[in-house]
């Protein structure tokens, strides 16, 4: 009976860091250039691709904010259920081939997203523009 309760606890420790690395679920994210906690990004998949959507801002005054600087159908839409993370696709420990998405600027990115080595509860993401890259470190939701 001991190895029996002692494999199932064995079983849940050896589980519960593997269930921790996914990139999958809730993400605050925090801005590279101020450190400010702008928004709550749930990062899920579809399709065999992953996507990114926005489910709260977090700014006071900013809650119901609209995309101002977005072009067509964006254009003056609630950020709060907007797409962010558009389409990456998995390649080895990352996800990229598709685009991020900034609302406040309202532009799009080719971009890349992966777990830090280090903290698999830091996403790092990663914007392009030609060479030139901006990243954030985004930290998981845990409550």
């Amino acid at each position: 009976m001991n190895k029996i309760l002692f494999g199932i606890v064995l079983f849940f420790l050896a589980g519960g860091p593997l269930t921790a690395q996914s990139i999958f679920g809730k993400w605050k994210t925090v801005d590279d250039e101020t450190g400010e906690t702008k928004s709550i990004v749930e990062i899920y998949q579809n399709n065999g691709k992953v996507y990114g959507k926005v489910k709260q801002l977090l700014e006071k005054g900013r809650e119901n904010a609209v995309c101002i600087k977005c072009e067509g159908d964006l254009k003056d839409q609630p950020i709060v259920g907007m797409n962010v993370v558009l389409g990456l696709k998995k390649n080895g420990d990352e996800y990229s081939g598709g685009k991020l998405f900034d609302p406040e600027k309202g532009k799009s990115y080719k971009g890349k997203i992966w777990l830090n080595s280090q903290n698999p509860n830091k996403l790092m993401v990663r914007g392009y523009i030609a060479f030139l890259y901006r990243t954030q470190t985004w930290l998981r939701v845990t409550d």
